[in-house]
């Protein structure tokens, strides 16, 4: 069947459509609007913006610009559409949320490759090759099927993630390598407390604001290991230090003794760029994330990369079920694309959904996935999400900690960046294999 079916008719499942329609591939796009909506969803178009409006920085020398850039290589329409519909926003791209929208829907549906289908799927299809886009808020008899056919552990309803930290912000003469007990190969990075820094640490986590949750997100059902630490804090003084902050096992070097706390950094790459905080999952604001947890030992500079979120939030086990290609490893007509595969943000779903719109396109003509390399922003992230030693995985959005140094080391930081731009912007410019 020379016919791509996507589903689902956000940013990633419009991109994936127009994608693969420029290949001269004919694309059926399913989506349950207008017949059903879901919880945060209220307009009829396709595209919808939900949360913000704002499509983060667009200066190059940042990740986010950076990631947009590459898109315009790919003649993205979600850029297309929020360069006709922006709005003053200093540095950041933002937009008139119905008219980016409005464009987007418009484009879509006047694709002669395109035919859209308004009805709710239900379950994977069983032939032909298929993207499935359908976004953090899937269909709940489509989450089960999607469940049923990658395994019962491949999906999570939740989102309760710790923050992850830089490992070029890590205070590294404060902070020491060590596993407990001397178990493997110092595989942690242990940010030490005594319990002076302890008690100030206790006191302002368990003072810090919350972010409020919306009504789609009250009946989360967080289990004891997700629990956000700044709940456990409030259990009593010692909560957290007999828990995820306890210092048993350890000794720090410099002082031969063991800490009254400790927090842990586990690696969240291969590449070992990137650090997350140990049993630090939370629902605090951000701003208030960035002054309590600088508070810790180590982690006075540290640069957040991401920050720890509680929100319902439906995506799968990317680096288990998924190839680079973001095809299923044990079918590759079925691809994934969207906040569903296990990214994070409105570009970055965007972004993938040309990926797997162009890599659907390329199994019905019989020509090899495009896999970007790992220096460019767009390829970091799909590798990021498709690496099978990544661990208990949590979605990731753009960000430069995700791409593999230069071969040079650069010190300033603004620098560095532009450099790391440069590097990825040079290979789109020398290629002609994406286009």
């Amino acid at each position: 069947m020379n016919k791509i079916t996507v589903i689902g008719a956000g940013l990633a499942g419009c991109e994936a459509a127009l994608a693969a329609a420029r290949h001269g591939v004919k694309v059926d796009l399913v989506d349950m609007k207008p017949g059903k909506h879901s919880p945060a969803h209220k307009s009829n178009l396709f595209a919808e913006l939900v949360c913000s409006n704002s499509l983060k920085a667009a200066r190059v020398d940042s990740a986010a610009g950076l990631l947009k850039a590459e898109m315009r290589k790919f003649g993205s329409v979600c850029l297309d559409s929020a360069d006709k519909s922006s709005v003053a926003a200093g540095g950041a791209l933002a937009v008139d949320r119905d008219k980016f929208s409005e464009y987007i829907t418009e484009t879509v549906r006047s694709d002669p490759n395109v035919n859209v289908i308004s009805k709710t799927v239900e379950k994977i299809p069983d032939d032909g090759v298929t993207v499935i886009a359908t976004g953090p808020l899937t269909d709940e008899k489509l989450a089960k099927s999607i469940e049923d056919y990658c395994g019962q552990s491949s999906l999570s309803f939740y989102d309760a993630a710790a923050p992850i930290v830089s490992a070029e912000g890590i205070d590294m003469d404060i902070a020491f390598c060590a596993s407990r007990y001397g178990d493997g190969e110092g595989d942690y990075i242990n940010c030490p407390m005594n319990k002076a820094e302890y008690e100030a640490f206790y006191e302002a986590l368990i003072s810090a604001e919350t972010a409020p949750l919306h009504d789609i997100d009250r009946d989360i059902n967080v289990y004891e290991g997700c629990m956000p630490i700044e709940v456990l804090a409030k259990r009593g003084n010692d909560s957290v230090r007999f828990g995820p902050m306890k210092p048993v096992g350890l000794r720090d070097p410099r002082t031969g003794h063991r800490p009254w706390a400790a927090v842990q950094l586990r690696r969240e790459n291969a590449g070992g760029t990137l650090y997350n905080l140990v049993g630090f999952q939370t629902n605090l604001k951000f701003g208030e994330q960035q002054r309590v947890f600088s508070m810790i030992p180590g982690l006075k500079n540290a640069q957040f990369v991401r920050y720890g979120v509680m929100h319902r939030n439906t995506f799968i086990n990317s680096p288990a079920l998924l190839l680079s290609d973001l095809s299923l490893k044990k079918n590759g007509k079925v691809f994934f694309a969207g906040q569903l595969s296990g990214v994070e943000g409105y570009m970055e779903s965007a972004a993938s959904g040309i990926v797997a719109g162009i890599n659907a396109a390329r199994r019905i003509l019989g020509v090899k996935p495009l896999v970007l390399p790992h220096f460019t922003m767009i390829g970091a992230l799909i590798g990021y999400i498709t690496d099978s030693t990544v661990k208990d995985f949590q979605p990731m959005g753009a960000n430069f900690g995700i791409l593999p140094p230069l071969d040079t080391a650069v010190k300033d930081k603004r620098e560095r960046y532009m450099a790391l731009s440069k590097r990825s912007l040079d290979y789109y410019e020398n290629t002609g294999e994406i286009l």
